[in-house]
């Protein structure tokens, strides 16, 4: 890799440093090699790195199996040190990591999502600016520069499909709050931050991976709700923010147009009327909301360009791009964007001077203290709860694998009869009181995450006529598929790793009282 030193670049070297294509983890030989002719050919600015062509933004819709690969972060730390290697130029190297390594890489340090870090009280944010600092500090140890996150977005719709669960809940303050304390332990660790999406992805229906959400907010509505983060985060001086696929017509005119293609939204709301003066960086171009609209190869990269981003993320076509871009943008327009870039790949190669080891089993303390600082008695009914102390109950598991951890440790204090849900639920459930742990399968809202709708009828039939409490293990959302009128009691545990099913665990004897404030509204 060559000094950090891009002052002497030809003009169209330094439009090259505006496209980051994607790289992957686990491609070919020859997928490297392309790779390769682009870093060595183009002088691209960066890459930003997916776990593989089958798993990339669109393409799970096209069922393509992805293979695991346990290695996979020692092939990323290779792979990022042998394109550096042959780099040019020195390359910026990005990645979504939202919760961690582990969205994108097998055997990495997984953390909490954002909606469970979104019930954490105020006071305890510290916790999240640590997991910030873990993640940018796991980053840093295979080459990482830049994390996508965090995720900005206020999600006032709970049918959301895209963000829900990656978002810090429905508030804008405390969006904003967690938002800036996660940024936060990103910059400690030497490793920058992307507020996304602009202006605010968190009232659409549809995926934009695949078609484009259009938001019908007023002007008004938008800066008082959708864009507060984004506000909030300019003032405290945040390096980039990256444009959503989403069009929002009371910005742009009355046009249907995505703001990554709209100079209105970038030019005019983001830069003029914001004053943000930091990297803007495009959402991924081969997203189906975008990359359909221009047949043209390299069209599209440089509508996007020429709408105002600087960073042309998971670019697909960088010769033909880098080709009309030198042809219609303005010089201004060129050295602008060059000098927001470079400025960033300064403070990135300047703040990841040492790289520190990796080590898969960090952060299980981390996460154990968030477990106990996020877990909410959402509904509450004192007397049905104590019973479980001082009568019998009967334990059901919804979706777990054989051993849940919950009732082992539960377990080893009380005894009760245990019983895995299984189709048809055959088993006879004879005492009154009802003790659910309910993993649901999917994080995500599509085909009602995956919750047989047989067992929302067994939960519902038993809370008719039991005493019910049930222990969630998964996203709050689930509770919107539920009747959960009669269930007397709902403990939010937000997730399924170990160390959350213990504290749940120790909520239930009595050991642990429950803090957490549930980052989504739900009528039950």
């Amino acid at each position: 890799m060559q000094a950090m030193n891009l002052s002497n670049l030809s003009k169209i070297e330094k439009i090259g440093q505006f496209f980051f294509p994607a790289a992957f983890i686990n491609d070919t030989d020859q997928e490297i090699k392309e790779v390769e002719k682009l870093i060595q050919d183009h002088k691209v600015g960066g890459l930003t790195f997916f776990h593989s062509r089958a798993s990339a933004a669109t393409n799970f819709e096209g069922k393509k199996k992805v293979i695991r690969n346990e290695d996979s972060a020692k092939r990323l730390a290779e792979l990022i040190t042998h394109y550096q290697n042959i780099a040019p130029t020195p390359l910026l190297i990005s990645i979504d990591a939202e919760w961690g390594l582990a969205m994108r890489v097998e055997n990495t340090p997984q953390y909490p999502y954002a909606i469970t870090l979104g019930a954490i009280p105020d006071d305890q944010s510290d916790l999240i600016t640590e997991v910030g600092k873990y993640i940018g500090n796991d980053l840093k140890s295979v080459g990482i520069h830049l994390n996508l996150a965090p995720v900005a977005d206020i999600n006032v719709n709970p049918n959301n499909p895209v963000i829900g669960y990656r978002s810090f809940g429905e508030k804008k303050e405390q969006v904003t709050l967690k938002s800036l304390a996660f940024y936060k332990g990103l910059k400690a660790s030497g490793v920058l931050g992307c507020f996304k999406h602009f202006p605010g992805h968190g009232d659409t229906a549809v995926d934009s991976h695949l078609g484009l959400p259009v938001i019908s907010k007023t002007r008004q509505e938008l800066y008082d709700e959708e864009l507060y983060p984004f506000i909030k985060a300019i003032a405290s001086g945040i390096d980039s923010i990256l444009i959503g696929h989403l069009a929002v017509p009371s910005l742009t005119k009355g046009k249907d147009i995505s703001a990554t293609l709209s100079k209105d939204i970038i030019k005019g709301v983001l830069r003029n009327e914001l004053g943000f003066e930091g990297v803007v960086i495009s959402d991924a171009l081969n997203m189906h909301s975008v990359s359909k609209l221009y047949p043209e190869k390299g069209i599209l990269e440089w509508k996007a360009f020429d709408a105002g981003n600087d960073i042309l993320c998971f670019a697909e076509h960088v010769a033909e791009g880098i080709r009309i871009i030198e042809k219609n943008a303005t010089d201004k327009q060129i050295e602008e964007s060059f000098t927001r870039i470079q400025k960033l790949k300064k403070d990135a190669f300047e703040k990841n001077i040492s790289n520190p080891t990796f080590d898969p089993e960090k952060g299980v303390s981390l996460n154990s203290n968030i477990a106990k600082a996020s877990l909410t008695h959402y509904k509450s009914d004192k007397e049905s709860f104590e019973k479980f102390d001082t009568e019998s109950f009967e334990a059901v598991v919804i979706g777990n694998s054989e051993n849940c951890t919950f009732f082992e440790e539960i377990k080893q204090y009380k005894q009760f009869n245990k019983s895995r849900y299984t189709q048809p639920f055959s088993t006879t459930i004879s005492g009154n009181n009802i003790l659910i742990a309910l993993f649901p399968p999917s994080i995500k809202p599509m085909h009602e995450f995956g919750i047989d709708p047989e067992i929302r009828q067994t939960i519902e039939k038993l809370s008719k006529t039991k005493n019910v409490t049930l222990y969630l293990f998964g996203n709050p959302y689930v509770l919107r598929i539920l009747q959960t009128k009669n269930i007397n009691n709902i403990v939010l545990v937000y997730q399924n790793f170990k160390t959350f099913q213990e504290v749940g665990a120790k909520h239930f004897l009595g050991k642990h009282k429950a803090i957490g404030l549930s980052p989504v509204q739900l009528s039950i």
